[in-house]
């Protein structure tokens, strides 16, 4: 798969990444390499690959909370801004996108 300069930049766009001048040709060929590398390990035969080892147990605990009543207020209180129960933070992402 080719990933040219135009879907480079159009994530670039959607993630609100600056890109320097030349910088979208450039990942547009290192992107295209990486695909390539998984294309190419996808071809690999599955017969030819070790078997994957079971994952340990997970031991399971009761999902109980831990806080006391009214530590939640206790936290608020000492945040540097709060509304509704919930940490109040500088807006990351514009509205417009």
């Amino acid at each position: 798969m080719k990933i040219d300069r135009e879907l480079v930049r159009s994530v670039a766009r959607l993630a609100a990444l600056d890109l320097a001048d030349g910088e979208d040709a450039r990942l547009a060929e290192e992107l295209t390499r990486v695909v390539e590398h998984f294309e190419a390990l996808r071809r690999v035969p599955d017969a030819l690959l070790p078997p994957l080892p079971a994952p340990p147990a997970t031991p399971l605990r009761e999902d109980v909370p831990s806080g006391e009543p009214g530590e939640r207020a206790f936290v608020a209180a000492n945040a540097p801004e709060a509304a509704h129960g919930h940490f109040v933070v500088p807006r990351v992402v514009s509205r417009n996108g």
